[in-house]
């Protein structure tokens, strides 16, 4: 990058609904599970079946979940991404915005807003640390699209993943040792990532290769043994079978195997959201108190830390 242009950082993200309503959940749902990079079903056969069934039913069912994560500034992913956003312009002394593959704010209103501020030059920097097609290859999509929509196409720089950097590394382990510093350390600590559908995967995804790197790198980290740490799959949707193992399923089991103090926490996510505020601290939570577990912690996401925005603040420089 020629250092006399005027650069400026776009965070991506998944999106979030913009209300906890079954209106609201609906509109983010349809363009959510209408990308092919998510589902990859016919379009013929995928949309009847996904506006005639799932989102009348799904919707509403979604909207009492988010219901009950909803802060008072909004929906927890656009909270902390706000704050990420704001720390990293701090960090930087330069421009940074958002933009959500799904939702608002768009990509396209992203790369708007930093022209404007006379970006010539854009990083593009997708909080996925781990490639998947259905996550950071969509933010690509998105920005293609958005591309044939403005006048003048800035120049792009891409972080593809960074499921091994060190800094990335070290801020996933500050986070469990200060769970371990105010709750103990329990028996196991689980790394739960979200699934994609096995055929992907054998179709030359590679998350779930970054996947294991980062659950082994954090075990060193920590120092911890192959006994004390394992990495499982949440979220699976749909009949078709996913990355195993999954989580809920391991949750009811370890208990039986004398896993009663669990410690869990989310390394691909870089914002507490949906999938980890109510899927795993409370429907995970009481899965395996249920089958016999005494105690269960879940460890919050990287979220605004001061060591997460340091880490995307070196993703950028090493960029530059």
């Amino acid at each position: 990058m020629q250092k006399n242009k005027k650069y400026g950082v776009l965070l991506a993200n998944l999106g979030t609904p913009d209300a906890p309503t079954a209106p609201a959940v609906k509109r983010f749902l349809g363009e959510f599970l209408h990308d092919p990079r998510v589902v990859d079903m016919s379009r013929w056969l995928w949309c009847p079946i996904l506006h005639g069934i799932i989102l009348p039913i799904r919707s509403p069912k979604v909207a009492k979940l988010y219901q009950s994560i909803w802060m008072d500034e909004g929906s927890p992913l656009m909270v902390y991404s706000k704050r990420q956003q704001a720390g990293l312009a701090q960090l930087l002394n330069q421009p940074v915005e958002l933009g959500m593959t799904y939702g608002e704010p768009s990509l396209q209103q992203g790369v708007e807003r930093l022209q404007q501020q006379g970006v010539e030059s854009i990083i593009v920097l997708p909080l996925y640390p781990q490639y998947s097609g259905t996550t950071t290859a969509a933010v690509f999509d998105g920005l293609a699209k958005a591309m044939k929509r403005v006048a003048l196409v800035p120049e792009l720089h891409f972080v593809r993943d960074y499921h091994n950097h060190p800094l990335y590394i070290q801020a996933l382990a500050e986070k469990v040792r200060h769970s371990w510093q105010q709750n103990g350390q329990g028996d196991l600590l689980v790394c739960s990532y979200h699934g994609i559908p096995q055929r992907y995967a054998e179709n030359g995804d590679v998350y779930p290769q970054h996947c294991a790197e980062t659950t082994r790198l954090l075990a060193a980290e920590l120092g911890l043994s192959d006994e004390q740490v394992m990495m499982t799959y949440q979220s699976q949707f749909g009949k078709e079978e996913w990355l195993q193992p999954y989580t809920d399923k391991t949750m009811a089991a370890l208990p039986a195997k004398g896993i009663k103090k669990l410690d869990i926490l989310c390394p691909a996510f870089s914002v507490d959201c949906l999938e980890t505020l109510e899927e795993i601290s409370e429907q995970n939570q009481e899965i395996f108190l249920h089958a016999g577990g005494e105690a269960f912690h879940y460890i919050e996401c990287l979220n605004d830390s001061a060591s997460h925005i340091q880490m995307m603040a070196a993703l950028v420089e090493e960029m530059l």
